[in-house]
């Protein structure tokens, strides 16, 4: 049998880098290119629309192309109509408004009345023959400008801060939004954590971390805790810009050397059907690389008291990349040889693997939120997950939901028959097994 094959959800003409989804809007945001040398790769961010056609399957469609002139976007985060975008050693904030031709056209008469403009009344004196000209053209069958429905995207610079100050390769890896969208968060090259309010950018912590670069970070609910990941061998956790604690996974791996492993990435998860509940999950990769490759590692935290709950090896590929759905139910891994897989979180079993689905590697994850703009963008499908890589490529990675039950959770109840069955033979016929 030959290599199982993803489909293109869309192709970009230059690597990317970064993918997010706008639950308001339903947008899906993309962004990366060639950075600032003169190779012709262009640098810019993509707003696509997404939908799903019949059950299963999904398109998706350009609907703006953002140009970011000489700077290509590495990582981005989006809320409430903002996109803070890390460009080289800064965050670049923009707005971007998301609205048909209808509701462009009736914000900008509006705006002329507001502002009593006579000469936008004028124009929109004119649009009324316009309009019927639109008319006519529609009688005759030429659509070319009717533009009423037409989708229309804007986006607005807002404001830049310095977001690394490393004074040989300045590089933002990471940013976020806190939960509340009260605090963006940043870090990068240098090992500092810096944290502003939002939307006002007065900085209110900036601390030295980690030694070396910061390689992830994330805020729990109600931004009690934040917990950042470096290059140092070192997770750990934050009170507002006071150390916490240092994770150690290590206790529940004791056969494990240490410093033969480093933190790759963390993410704070909800639990489904517990309310109270939280989990962190922390990916794990060998620090050196050997002939025969030693597996990656997953591990499971109780998100508040941070003891270690489950670790479980997750493949030999390094792991590049790792997203957690909206109901806190999957976990999602890119690699750097391109290849994509879902777990179980509450688990942590693989339930979807496709090796080297990508070219290259894979360079973030998003999953699809239940709704979008109130509809029910899942369809006939367990969960479903966006992927993008530097092969220039966006695809979307589904688990058909074929059963009254998730997937996952038929899977567990089956471990869990075969082991109370092997318990039970154990009890009737003592060494049995």
């Amino acid at each position: 049998m030959g290599r199982r094959r993803v489909p293109d959800l869309y192709r970009a003409p230059f690597p990317l880098y970064t993918i997010k989804v706008d639950p308001k809007t339903g947008l899906v945001i993309t962004a990366g290119g060639g950075g600032a040398s003169k190779t012709g790769i262009k640098n810019a961010m993509h707003f696509l629309d997404l939908q799903l056609v019949g059950e299963q399957q999904y398109s998706a469609s350009l609907l703006h192309a953002h140009d970011t002139d000489t700077r290509a976007t590495m990582n981005l985060a989006v809320g409430d109509g903002v996109i803070a975008a890390g460009q080289d050693g800064s965050c670049s904030l923009m707005r971007f408004r998301h609205s048909s031709q209808r509701e462009e056209d009736s914000a900008a008469a509006k705006q002329d009345e507001d502002y009593g403009n006579s000469e936008g009344k004028a124009r929109r004196r004119g649009g009324k023959g316009d309009r019927r000209g639109q008319d006519e053209a529609a009688a005759s069958g030429d659509k070319s400008d009717m533009k009423d429905e037409t989708s229309h995207i804007s986006v607005t610079p807002l404001a830049e801060v310095q977001s690394d100050l490393n004074p040989k390769d300045p590089l933002q890896k990471v940013v976020r939004f806190s939960p509340d969208l009260s605090l963006l968060l940043t870090g990068g090259s240098d090992g500092h954590i810096r944290v502003w309010e939002f939307p006002s950018l007065k900085k209110k912590y900036d601390f030295k971390a980690h030694e070396g670069e910061i390689e992830d970070l994330d805020m729990s609910p109600g931004n009690k805790h934040l917990v950042t990941v470096g290059r140092d061998f070192s997770c750990s956790v934050w009170s507002g810009s006071q150390l916490a604690m240092g994770l150690n996974w290590l206790e529940t791996t004791p056969q494990i050397a240490e410093k033969s492993y480093r933190y790759m990435a963390c993410r704070f998860g909800k639990v489904e059907d517990q309310k109270d509940a939280l989990r962190l999950y922390t990916v794990q990769i060998p620090h050196k690389r050997e002939r025969k490759p030693p597996p990656c590692y997953l591990t499971k935290w109780d998100g508040k008291s941070f003891l270690p709950m489950l670790t479980a090896p997750c493949g030999s590929e390094v792991i590049s990349s790792l997203a957690v759905s909206d109901s806190g139910t999957f976990l999602g891994l890119g690699t750097v040889t391109g290849s994509v897989a879902i777990y179980i979180a509450f688990s942590l079993q693989k339930l979807y693997y496709v090796q080297e689905s990508h070219g290259i590697v894979v360079t973030d994850l998003a999953f699809l939120p239940d709704m979008l703009k109130g509809k029910d963008i899942k369809g006939n499908n367990e969960t479903a997950m966006l992927s993008v890589a530097v092969d220039s490529r966006c695809q979307i990675h589904t688990v058909p939901n074929r059963r009254s039950f998730p997937i996952w959770l038929v899977l567990f109840c089956c471990g869990f028959i075969v082991v109370g069955v092997v318990f039970l033979l154990q009890y009737l016929f003592p060494g049995f097994i």
